[in-house]
Parts: C-alpha cells; structure tokens; sequence
C-alpha cells in the first residue's frame, strides 16, 4: 500500500492537489482515509449527481490562492475600507457591472441574501409570488417570517417550461405581493425568463420588491449583458448570483446581490462591519479572471447536455426538456418511479426524484464530467431495458439490439 491508498490518490491527483501537499499532509490525509475507508469505498462507487454541483472543479489559479494564503487573511480583519471600498470582491463587480459599489452585496452563498431580503422586506401575513415548479426553499422562507405565498405556474408549451408573464401580472393584480420571485433558470425547470418577459413583470408590478434568482447563471453563455440591462432600469429588483455553481465553489458559500434602485432598507440590513471572508474573497477573484478554462468546460458540459437529450429522446415513455442550467429534467412513466430508482441506486448512481404534484414522474439529473455523464447515462439505457422492458432506439431512430 502506498502512502495514500489508490482512490484517494486518484482523486487528489485529479483535483491537481497530490503534488502540492507537503509529506506530513500527506500523512494526515492517509490515516483519515484508512479510518474511514469503507466510507470511501462506497462513495467512490456511487455517483452523486443530485445537487447541481459542478463536478470539474474550480480554476487551477484557485488552489493557487490556498496554496500562497497569508497570515493577514486568516488572523486579521479586512482593511479595505482604508481603500475607500467595502472589499476586493465588491469593488470588482460593481466595476465589472457599472454600478455603484454599495448596491452590491456580498453573502454566505446566495442563500444567505435570498433570507436576508424575505426578512427584510416581507412581515407577517404579507404576500409572496413564488413560481410553483421550483426550489421548495423559497416557500420555507417566507414562513419563518409568517409571510403568505402564492404560486404562479409553469406551463409546458413545445417541450419546455415557460413563464407565463399573463398569469404572474394577473396575481399580482389579485393579491399586491410584497415580494415577487424569479428564478431564471429555474430549478429544476431548467427554464430561463426571456429579457422581454421581465422588463414587462417589473414595469408593470412596480409596487413589488423583485427578486430574480441566477443562481445558475453562466451556462448557457454570457449573460453579463443582459444583467447589466436589468440593473440600468433603475427599479426596485435584487438580483441574487453566487460562485457555487458555474464557478463550482460551492464549498466557499460565497454570493451576492445587485441592487436596483429605492432599496436602501437591504443595503443597510446586509451591511458588514468587520468585512467578508478575505480568502474566499480572493478565490472568487481569481476564479473570476479565468474566463477561459470556464468557458472551457462549459462547452463540455452543453455537449453532454444535448447528448442526453438525444439518448433519453431514444428511450420508450422518456421526455427530457431542454435546460440552461448545469442539470437536466426528464419525466419517466409515473408507474416505473420505484423501478427506476432502485435500478438506478443498484447500478450506482443518485439522481433527484422530485416530489412535486406537478412533477412526481420527473428526475433531475446533474450533468457532470464527460466520464460521469457517459456512466449515468448508460444506466438509465440498462434500467430500461432490462428491468422496465422498454424498448430503445438508437440515436438515428433505429430501434437499439
């Protein structure tokens, strides 16, 4: 045995890490995984694609920002107020973004801003408009301050979601919202709100706080545009973005909002004296500036997007739907659900059975690397055919042997 069993060497070698570590790390690290080695084993097994994490990992300049940490980012607080800024971080955006520095906030991922902006501006017994086919955290939200929700839908119009800028302007109308909310994409729709979509709720719904949630923002190209269009009209919208999906630092918990006008009330709500997390500050940073290796392996990811369209387009009683998010949605036979998720677990692999009414027989599925894609998508073809008896054609529409 070598100084780091084979699945964890393999995986620190993949994350470009096995080299970078000193002997006693490696030490450490080799007797944790041997206490915990049945644990690895089976992780190492089972392929988690359930939480729209990225799988490829954050820009190689990142683990340099660990690797060169200073003492001054660990023991001390932020003096970027010295600077006339209230972070690195911050300051870049708002360059980036064209728009004042202090309407953008920073957050322990976007989670941490999407709770600070319920609880800033919804009371008790005050209404929220969420969408109906979405992340079930928004509904959660709204309780914790006594607030009431309301849905609008989602309708499936040529094989995909959409939003229905009629029925939202018509609740609105109905029930004056406090807050309404907008994920674009939508999780786990896939979805995104068209540029003329939105301009007509905010125009038009302009006693609402507008919350639009980009949480998978970058995907499906560069929407940088577009945002900064969104934030020049100058309404009462808060756009919430976060490093923990197209950037793939998930484990940083590192997000923030854009700002529009009149919202003063959040601005001084998310206010932070002692600053941010300097270190996660300077990964963000530098995750920022490799616009290439993102670009990079967003291609991939969109390559393996339309190769599960094709191969779940070829499987008896599947319909995947086109998405522009780091996931896909495919709705399967109702009468297969358990079937098909003890299959899949047989053969290793978690994807998100949803529970919704309005899509109990859909599956989200992460799309991950190259190699993990190719695995799980060759388990869904065996589940079929082999324990649901469906029949599967090939990618020319022949019928598969």
């Amino acid at each position: 045995m070598g100084l780091i069993d084979d699945a964890p060497r393999k995986s620190l070698k993949r994350a470009g890490a096995e080299e970078r570590l000193s002997p006693p790390v490696l030490m450490l690290l080799q007797r944790r995984f041997r206490a915990v080695r049945p644990l690895w084993e089976d992780m190492m097994e089972t392929l988690l694609l359930d939480r729209n994490e990225n799988q490829y990992g954050p820009a190689p300049a990142c683990y340099k920002v660990l690797r060169e940490a200073r003492l001054e980012q660990l023991s001390l607080y932020s003096r970027a107020y010295a600077a006339g800024i209230k972070s690195e971080l911050s300051d870049r955006l708002s360059r980036e973004l064209g728009i004042p520095e202090r309407h953008v906030l920073l957050s322990y991922g976007s989670e941490d801003m999407l709770k600070q902006v319920v609880h800033c501006y919804l009371h008790a017994g005050e209404m929220i408009l969420l969408p109906r086919q979405s992340w079930w955290y928004y509904q959660a939200v709204a309780k914790e301050v006594s607030g009431r929700h309301v849905h609008y839908p989602m309708h499936e119009r040529a094989g995909r979601f959409e939003y229905d800028v009629d029925e939202i302007l018509r609740l609105y109308g109905e029930h004056k919202p406090r807050v309404i909310l907008i994920a674009s994409p939508n999780n786990p729709t896939g979805n995104s709100i068209p540029q003329e979509t939105l301009s007509a709720i905010v125009d038009r719904c302009n006693e609402s706080v507008i919350v639009l949630d980009e949480a998978y923002a970058g995907f499906n190209g560069n929407d940088i545009d577009q945002l900064r269009a969104v934030l020049a009209a100058r309404k009462r919208i808060v756009v919430l973005r976060t490093f923990s999906k197209y950037f793939a630092l998930a484990g940083l918990r590192i997000g923030y909002a854009c700002v529009g006008e009149g919202l003063e009330q959040l601005i001084s709500f998310s206010a932070r004296y002692l600053g941010y997390n300097q270190l996660s500050e300077k990964i963000a940073l530098a995750a920022l500036d490799d616009v290439d290796y993102y670009a990079g392996i967003t291609r991939e990811m969109r390559a393996d997007h339309e190769m599960y369209l094709r191969e779940f387009r070829a499987i008896e009683g599947f319909t995947p739907f086109p998405s522009d998010a780091n996931f896909i949605l495919v709705r399967y036979p109702r009468s297969t659900k358990q079937a098909l998720k003890q299959g899949l677990e047989q053969r290793g692999i978690i994807v998100k059975f949803l529970d919704d009414p309005t899509l109990e027989d859909c599956v989200r599925i992460t799309v991950g690397t190259r190699e993990q894609n190719a695995r799980a998508m060759a388990a869904f073809q065996d589940v079929a055919k082999n324990v649901l008896h469906f029949n599967l054609r090939s990618s020319s529409g022949l019928e598969a042997s």
